[in-house]
């Protein structure tokens, strides 16, 4: 494996190495082999739909191992790192799969990031190219790369999906079969970083998770497994695909000899009509997405949904009743989940009773996964008890890529991975998650530091500021920030977080200007209380004018 890898990522130690390919969850193969091994079961059959477009198995490696001869041909070589910022698209997944193929490394930026995290992640990547997009909504991706590239010290290359900068390299002139074969390269070891992934946290800056072939692979095809694919599937993909948890359900698909569809907009009007059209099997959702399909659903009846099998939640806690919904209105099983970039996966099964499916968050998908349950003081909870959920396993790396620092905290002895998240465990082996130990907001699956939005309050002259979670029915929290002091309006602060580069999904949609901020007994900002007032200011709002009075 290349120095450079090896100098910035945590390796397993030896005797769990040992165990995981013992066991067969390691098979020593880079991930895009098993795509390779559809390809040769079926060559002709569909593999992926973009709208009218339809790429068999063959078609779509043809196209993928064009991508990796053209970024040859720039001087990309194996293990060189490439930032893939790209809607949902045919494109995304044929250049993915053909970074792999060189083995070259794809950092999966997303679409809402702007100046503020494409630089820092191009410059701890130490990425060599972007692959990115015109604009999209208003926003000039393109434009920004160039803006990135030009204090870069090693991003050379911007290759743009319908670019208009004649220094832009074409993306869709890279996606198509080579002219020659491509020189041999070395197949990458599966110990080797096949893809970055990226992780939100108390920093805002986004930190890099090095996934490995050896675990990234079998992620995929575990998950595959418990959700029992085959060569029927047809998943459809609505969420970003640059998210761990929707890339792994479609590498899923295909691998399995299934098939992949592009969904532009996950809006329930567009979605179903794809469902329809493409007879899907399953999909993923975050519960804002949900909940719009439920709604949807429930005033119309006028598409055929009856392929629809399973239907995958996860991102943010699903709520109870929401849930129960699922099978009555859409008529499809649910699966539950929760997991993170970082590793772990948990899912309910397809043949679970209600109460676990519609209860509680799964369980595990492997054996060898690993969890504990831990109070505040690190002592071990008891049987039953809410705590924070360590976890370790063969596919939750052992620490985040060239960050020594953050490792000490959010990995603990032994290669436990503080999760911060609050579970439970129920006696069957199910979570329950309960919320969240760091300082983080998950805005529709979205995790924003609150410490990054409140430094922003800072440099606008704020006295104190604390950013915390407000419930919002959609997206499950949005973004509350309350000030001391500081002479500004929600709309300048937007303003200025703008101006600096940060992604939209970050931005505050509520500001509250207070006298004085609660702490806690040892002199923290008592974020518990603050959680508490924005939800009763919101259900005093909620409440009619007359029945206040009364």
């Amino acid at each position: 494996m290349p120095e450079r890898t090896t100098a910035g990522m945590v390796p397993w130690p030896d005797d769990f190495a040992a165990r995981y390919t013992e066991r067969g969850y390691w098979e020593g193969r880079p991930v895009h082999a098993y795509l390779r091994d559809a390809v040769a079961a079926d060559p002709a059959a569909v593999c992926l739909v973009d709208r009218e477009l339809r790429l068999s198995f063959q078609d779509f490696w043809s196209r993928a191992e064009g991508v990796a001869a053209r970024l040859y041909d720039l001087g990309l070589r194996p293990d060189d790192r490439v930032i893939l910022q790209l809607p949902n698209c045919w494109q995304f997944l044929v250049a993915a799969v053909g970074c792999l193929r060189l083995g070259v490394v794809p950092v999966l930026s997303l679409l809402g990031h702007r100046k503020q995290e494409v630089t820092a992640v191009a410059a701890h990547a130490e990425a060599s190219a972007i692959i990115t997009v015109g604009v999209v909504k208003d926003f000039d991706h393109e434009a920004l790369a160039h803006e990135v590239a030009a204090t870069s010290p090693t991003l050379r290359h911007v290759i743009v999906l319908d670019g208009r900068n004649p220094a832009s390299h074409d993306l869709d002139a890279f996606c198509v079969p080579p002219v020659r074969p491509m020189p041999p390269v070395a197949e990458p070891d599966g110990t080797a970083a096949a893809l970055f992934l990226l992780s939100g946290g108390t920093t805002g800056a986004p930190k890099l998770i090095a996934r490995t072939h050896n675990d990234y692979s079998y992620l995929v095809r575990q998950a595959a497994r418990v959700c029992r694919l085959g060569a029927d599937a047809a998943y459809l993909a609505v969420l970003p695909l640059g998210h761990g948890f929707p890339l792994t359900a479609a590498l899923g698909a295909m691998f399995s000899g299934g098939r992949v569809v592009i969904a532009a907009s996950p809006q329930p009007e567009y979605a179903f009509d794809v469902v329809a059209a493409e007879r899907v099997t399953f999909t993923s959702l975050v519960p804002a997405v949900a909940q719009r399909w439920l709604e949807y659903r429930g005033t119309r009846h006028d598409h055929d949904l009856s392929s629809l099998q399973l239907v995958q939640v996860s991102g943010s806690r699903l709520p109870d009743e929401i849930a129960s919904r699922i099978t009555p209105v859409l008529g499809c099983t649910l699966q539950n989940g929760y997991g993170m970039g970082e590793g772990l996966m948990c899912l309910t099964r397809p043949d679970d009773p209600a109460d676990v499916v519609c209860r509680t968050q799964g369980r595990p998908i492997c054996p060898d996964d690993e969890l504990r349950i831990v109070r505040e003081n690190g002592e071990p909870a008891a049987e039953g008890e809410a705590g924070i959920l360590l976890t370790r396993g063969p596919y939750t790396p052992r620490g985040y890529y060239r960050a020594p620092e953050t490792n000490a905290t959010a990995f603990l002895g032994d290669g436990w991975y503080n999760t911060g998240d609050i579970v439970r465990i129920r006696a069957d082996g199910n979570l329950i998650v309960e919320g969240r130990q760091k300082d983080v907001i998950n805005r529709g699956g979205e995790k924003i530091s609150a410490e990054e939005i409140e430094n922003f309050a800072y440099r606008l002259d704020a006295r104190l500021a604390a950013a915390v979670a407000m419930p919002d029915r959609e997206l499950g929290e949005r973004i509350c920030l309350y000030v001391v002091g500081g002479r500004f309006d929600l709309d300048r602060l937007r303003d200025t977080m703008r101006a600096a580069g940060v992604a939209t999904f970050k931005l505050p949609e509520r500001l509250e200007h207070v006298d004085a901020l609660p702490f806690t007994a040892v002199g923290k900002v008592d974020k518990k209380a603050l959680r508490a007032d924005i939800a009763a200011r919101l259900a005093e709002e909620a409440t009619p004018a007359a029945l206040r009075a009364s």
